[in-house]
């Protein structure tokens, strides 16, 4: 891990959310764009942009990431990046890796069988360390990493998603 004290950089931030909550209180933000071709779009984050596609099995092109894939890297990327801090925070000097892979039957999102469930049927997370951590570390690496990764928190208690649509006619 990089060379930063990263519980002295939190330390600050720690102190100002007990003292002011409201400054605690973000809000993330991606937005979506169409592209030329009706399988493709831009997604914004507001930090960078990346490009995403219709799954070729959905009939996308299969050069760029597809929705299902952005879910996934958002899990590991969550997840890689907590496990790392909590170990940083430990002050164990490991070595952290992560995997997500799920599963998902295209009959659903593509319409074909109303039985299918469109998402991912299974969602398998597996984080590897390595380095040399006593079972209690070991323990409480997993439980932290569980408790504070905000997308492994959204995913196993989703919250409501509220949904507002607005169609204007681009001919008048």
């Amino acid at each position: 891990m990089g060379e930063s004290n990263l519980r002295d950089e939190q330390e600050p931030l720690k102190t100002e959310y007990e003292e002011n909550p409201d400054a605690a209180q973000i809000t993330l933000t991606a937005t979506g764009e169409e592209q030329d071709d009706v399988r493709a779009c831009n997604v914004d984050l507001g930090r960078s942009i990346y490009e995403a596609e219709l799954h070729e099995g959905a009939g996308g092109p299969g050069a760029a990431a597809c929705s299902g894939d952005l879910l996934l890297g958002a899990l590991a990327a969550c997840s890689q990046l907590t496990a790392q801090a909590v170990a940083k925070n430990f002050g164990e000097d490991v070595d952290v890796s992560v995997e997500v892979s799920g599963d998902l039957d295209l009959r659903g999102t593509m319409g074909i069988d109303d039985d299918v469930p469109v998402g991912f049927e299974d969602v398998r997370l597996a984080v590897t360390v390595d380095g040399d951590l006593d079972a209690e570390t070991q323990a409480a690496l997993q439980t932290y990493t569980e408790r504070y990764c905000v997308v492994y928190q959204t995913l196993q208690t989703p919250p409501p998603v509220e949904t507002s649509w607005e169609f204007t006619d681009a001919n008048k």
